[in-house]
């Protein structure tokens, strides 16, 4: 089972509920740039800070991320000076993965507000690495999880 679709021949139209992965690549490019700030920030800015990053996980994770303002931006200043993309993805992946990492960025924050410094860093670490992986090579590693859980229960 895979997370992509190729398009359909001859249009650049996305099968129905399809999303450009270019687009949540930028997104954890972003998530990435927003959680190392976390860590390089001191308390209260790391905290403000990663209490907005968990809000956006939360909205890509109840809505989907093609409904987040990285999304947005993607959409309206980056994709019209890109070349179509080759394959398609479905949005249950990254969306799962949204919620992968709002689970670590609400951990990062309860222990960050509870005064578990190292703790809330590795918290964000952890999320921090997996954006990397998906922002640098492409590789998510929530949507991967989400294929192999799907795998295991079907």
């Amino acid at each position: 089972m895979s997370s992509t679709t190729a398009p359909r021949p001859g249009t650049l139209t996305p099968p129905r509920g399809a999303i450009d992965p270019r687009g949540p690549q930028l997104t954890a490019a972003l998530t990435a740039v927003v959680l190392a700030a976390v860590l390089l920030l001191p308390a209260p800015w790391s905290t403000a800070l990663l209490a907005v990053q968990a809000g956006l996980f939360a909205l890509g994770a109840a809505r989907g991320v093609q409904h987040t303002p990285h999304a947005w931006l993607f959409r309206t200043v980056v994709r019209p000076r890109l070349a179509p993309p080759s394959e398609w993805e479905a949005p249950e992946p990254p969306r799962f993965a949204q919620a992968v990492g709002l689970g670590f960025s609400l951990v990062g924050l309860v222990a960050l507000l509870a005064g578990a410094t190292l703790v809330g860093q590795v918290a964000v670490g952890l999320a921090l690495v997996a954006a990397l992986l998906n922002a640098v090579f492409a590789f998510c590693l929530g949507c991967e999880l989400y294929l192999l859980i799907t795998r295991v229960t079907a």
